[in-house]
């Protein structure tokens, strides 16, 4: 029986940076399956209903803080495998120290969102060969 293909999680309030988001997907992979959230309330359905493999999340969000919620993440036996890239509009030394202590696989400012920086760790994260 073949494996359904993983998703990737894009958790960000602003329509603009969830459709630059998109765009660097689909200039790369057309065909990858993305699953958006608005915020945090939606990224822990779409997380509950499984088959993430990847979540792109902004730090500051209208009901939290991303870097808060990788923390949660880390304590669901479920969600403590998915892989987190925290991308904010300003990263900061201490979100750097408390991502690395969170285990996020990286931090990136919403300029480094591009093909390069995604292709490393999708491949990191096995979604890409």
């Amino acid at each position: 029986m073949a494996s359904k293909k993983k998703l990737c999680l894009i958790v960000d309030d602003q329509e603009f940076d969830r459709s630059m988001m998109r765009r660097v997907f689909a200039h790369e992979w057309p065909d990858f399956p993305l699953v958006i959230a608005r915020n945090l309330e939606e990224a822990r359905a779409r997380l509950a209903e499984g088959d993430i493999g990847m979540v792109f999340l902004d730090n500051v969000l209208p009901d939290g803080m991303g870097i808060d919620f990788v923390q949660e993440m880390s304590t669901s036996d479920r969600m403590k495998s998915v892989p987190v890239v925290l991308v904010s509009d300003f990263p900061t030394p201490f979100m750097h120290a408390k991502a690395k202590a969170a285990n996020v696989y990286e931090v990136w400012s919403k300029r480094q969102f591009a093909v390069p920086a995604l292709s490393r760790v999708m491949k990191r994260a096995a979604l890409m060969v």
